[in-house]
């Protein structure tokens, strides 16, 4: 197949991104930028948030995990379902009643400047990096499957695709991405049911008999029972839906989306339809993890599991669906990339430089300022992928639970002490106590995994040396999985109970 063609594909959707982002973005303004002018139709969001939840993670790296785990990640989907529903009747109604451009604003109202301070920074380091390695995932199979073979530089392909994301979202921001992740998630439905129905026909079957022949391999198989294991269910819907409410409801990329629309209860209306919406989509994607199993395992293809897609897509399809799958796949890239780098901008300028508080800067200067944090959050999402380049992970999805876990940990016993208690905390030590959490479960996570050697000599006319290698782990045999967020934000909680006092009664 012509990688040429593919390619020029690519560049065609592109275009197609800029005449949108042309058209969306006049008369724009910084209020468009961070917040759409609180006019967007709910609708719109609702469906856009599919492609920036999904990503290229979901479309390459799900399909890939059922071969080894069955449809167990359909336990996290049931989590995310009930954190969609918390996010929805709590998160949202305190962040519409204070009115607020950043979502971290609601920790100056409970604490301070420190701890909200605290918020922004660590959503900064979770959303760049979460942002990079799934940027890294999409970019890598683009990479090895069409740029490699026309001679460009993995750094070269990292740098045109940032530009692109760039040219289309320095203007308009959030006004200009509402409509874009529209588009985006439109080309990568559509690239998710042609390759499901072209993989069907290949194989020779109806969603029924695929249904019935992977259940005879133990593949639809979705709860896991055994309590030590990683994916023991309850571990996974638990940890689903902490992930859920803090990597969307405490997530300022995700939610300047959902409180650019008008009115509480569009935003709420928004929310449950997406997330219904969602757990569709992720069983099909498990479905075609299933389907590309069996045709693996028909034509004898042995790859890493997030290279399955990719290959079967680009060397065992015709050429119509491999350019419908290139589609697919870099719709899943931008609606997550071109969110983040948004987000990112928009939380630095207002929650670390305080944009809003200089009243002295106008119009023109806020602009400057913003487009400088733009650009430079571009230049770290560049190192960053180069980065994840060189550590050449294949995992990338369980990089980024557990990144989230660590990063996202502080920021969810943050708001759940803000919510639940009434009171107040030495402001001061907030950053100290968010900083020592991740610390410790970090260090309980490494000795827990841990392996021991044991050396024994033994003399029997001569000495001879066996070494016995085993793996000792602190629990025993239990194993951290998906609930590590959880762990961060009790001890976060538990460190912010320490450092507070009872709020003094109101008069």
């Amino acid at each position: 197949m012509s990688s040429i063609l593919l390619f020029s594909f690519v560049i065609g959707y592109f275009l197609l991104l800029l005449i949108v982002a042309y058209y969306t973005s006049r008369n724009s303004n910084n209020d468009s930028f961070f917040i759409g002018n609180r006019n967007s139709n709910w609708m719109l969001v609702a469906f856009g948030m599919i492609g920036t939840s999904l990503s290229g993670v979901t479309f390459v790296s799900v399909p890939g995990t059922v071969g080894g785990a069955g449809f167990a990640y359909f336990q996290v989907v049931i989590g995310y379902l009930i954190g969609y529903m918390i996010i929805a009747f709590v998160l949202l109604p305190l962040y519409y009643k204070l009115n607020l451009t950043s979502i971290y604003n609601y920790l100056q109202h409970r604490f301070g400047m420190v701890s909200y301070k605290t918020g922004a920074f660590f959503f900064i380091i979770s959303r760049t990096l979460g942002a990079t390695a799934r940027l890294f995932l999409v970019i890598n199979v683009l990479q090895l499957f069409i740029l490699e073979k026309m001679g460009v530089p993995f750094a070269v392909t990292t740098f045109v695709i940032l530009l692109m994301i760039l040219l289309y979202t320095f203007e308009g921001g959030v006004k200009t991405i509402v409509f874009t992740d529209t588009l985006q998630t439109t080309f990568m439905l559509l690239g998710l049911v042609v390759c499901i129905g072209y993989i069907m026909s290949n194989v020779g079957h109806s969603v029924t008999s695929t249904l019935t022949e992977l259940t005879g391999k133990g593949l639809t198989r979705i709860f896991n029972t055994d309590i030590n294991s990683s994916s023991y269910f309850l571990k996974h819907i638990i940890g689903g839906m902490f992930i859920t409410v803090a990597m969307t409801g405490l997530d300022q990329e995700m939610m300047q989306k959902n409180i650019s629309v008008k009115t509480l209860r569009d935003s709420q209306k928004n929310m449950i339809t997406f997330s219904v919406i969602m757990a569709v989509v992720n069983f099909l994607f498990l479905f075609l993890g299933g389907l590309l199993f069996l045709m693996a395992e028909k034509n004898g293809i042995k790859v890493a599991p997030d290279d399955l897609f990719p290959t079967v897509a680009l060397s065992y399809m015709p050429t119509a669906v491999a350019i419908i799958f290139i589609i697919g796949l870099i719709s899943a890239l931008f609606p997550s990339a071109d969110g983040a780098l948004t987000a990112l901008t928009s939380s630095f300028c207002i929650d670390i430089l305080g944009l809003k508080r200089h009243e002295d800067w106008d119009e023109r200067k806020r602009k400057r300022v913003r487009l400088t944090v733009h650009f430079t959050f571009a230049v770290i999402f560049f190192i960053a992928v180069i980065g994840f380049k060189y550590m050449d992970n294949k995992s990338i999805i369980d990089v980024i639970l557990k990144v989230a876990g660590f990063t996202y940990g502080p920021l969810l016993g943050l708001f759940a002490f803000g919510i639940l208690s009434k009171r107040k905390i030495n402001d001061r030590l907030a950053l100290y106590v968010c900083l020592a959490a991740p610390v410790i479960i970090l260090g309980i996570d490494i000795i827990n995994n841990i392996e021991w050697y044991q050396k024994q000599l033994k003399f029997d006319g001569e000495w001879v040396t066996q070494v016995t290698s085993f793996s000792k782990s602190f629990f025993g045999s239990f194993k951290i999985g998906y609930e590590l967020l959880i762990y961060n934000g009790i001890l976060t909680y538990l460190g912010l109970l320490a450092i507070s006092r009872k709020a003094e009664p109101v008069n």
